[in-house]
Formats: C-alpha cells, structure tokens, sequence
C-alpha cells in the first residue's frame, strides 16, 4: 500500500508512545494520508480515503520475549493510533478510549519499523468507532484493534492539556511526499 502524506500531527513532549524527551517512548510519528493502492488492469475506479498512518520505533526496552514486541506496548500503540484518527476529519478534536479490542496475529519484532494505519469506521456527535492495524515494512499484518473514543470538546473541564504548547513539539524534518508498505 502507497500513501500520499498530507501532514504530520504534533508530539508530546512525555508520552510514551509518541514522547520526543521520553527515552522510553516508541517515537511514533503521526500522518495525515491518503491511501493510493498500486493501479492494476480491470479494477474498478479507486476513491482515495483518509487515514492516518502511524510510524514507531520500537526498541529493546519494549520487549516481551527475546527479540518481540510486548502486548501491551502493540496494545498502546494501536489506542493512540486509533484514538487520534479522529484529527483525520477535524484537527482540532481529541479522544479518549471508551473500549478497545486487540487481536495479536504475529510476533512484532524489535529490530523494525512498525506502522499502524488507523481509521474512522463509525462517526457519532460526542464518540466515534475506529479501527487500526499494525503492518511490518513488507506488509506483514501483525496486530489489529477495534475500539470506541469519546470526543473530548473545547468545552471538556480537562482539555487545558491541549493549550499547554510546551508539551506539543512539531517536527521540523521535512514531510515525506509518500511512505510505501510493500
């Protein structure tokens, strides 16, 4: 799968999954795309669709079993992942976890990138449905989760966290034009 890269979601300064000072942190970045499968002959007119795409950086302090992904990292990544699809429609809106259901395929090794791609399936006024799936470089589907967020408004007693601009760093590399999963 090809995606075309429209923007990159900002960092937090701690988080553990996406934390740019958190030696912990699985360094994942965020993407706003959309999907551009491969052309081929005979198939139908393909409408792109917006997603976003999750890269992370899995590292030894990660692991569960010698040279693997623990669960409930992989677990962690694909709430944040799918938690902040929500931006894909509207920037400006969070989300909080209402439930989240993870379904382990494969190992997820240590030693590459990962990627999740995360999507709306469902939209409501005050929670949306979502999905994500962990994929390795070569397409390998390791992981995938299906859950309920609740939107967290302008009006939420604890959104003050999104105002604090110490916490949210914006990367200054350049955006890559595509990322590509074989």
């Amino acid at each position: 799968m090809k995606y075309r890269v429209i923007s990159r979601q900002a960092n937090n300064a701690m988080c553990f999954v996406c934390g740019v000072q958190n030696d912990a942190s699985t360094k994942a970045e965020f993407y706003l795309c959309e999907t551009t499968p491969p052309l081929t002959e005979g198939t139908e007119e393909f409408k792109p669709e917006k997603v976003l795409l999750t890269v992370a950086h899995p590292q030894e302090i990660h692991q569960s079993y010698p040279g693997r992904m623990h669960g409930g990292i992989i677990s962690a990544l694909l709430d944040e992942a799918t938690g902040r699809s929500v931006e894909t429609i509207n920037p400006d809106l969070w989300a909080v976890t209402i439930e989240l259901q993870v379904k382990f395929r494969k190992p997820v090794p240590l030693d590459q990138t990962v990627y999740i791609e995360s999507k709306i399936t469902k939209m409501g006024k005050r929670a949306f449905e979502g999905e994500g799936k962990l994929f390795l470089k070569d397409g390998t589907l390791c992981a995938a989760a299906t859950g309920k967020f609740f939107i967290i408004n302008e009006t939420e007693p604890f959104r003050d966290f999104k105002n604090d601009t110490s916490q949210w760093i914006t990367s200054e590399e350049p955006l890559p034009e595509f990322i590509e999963l074989k």
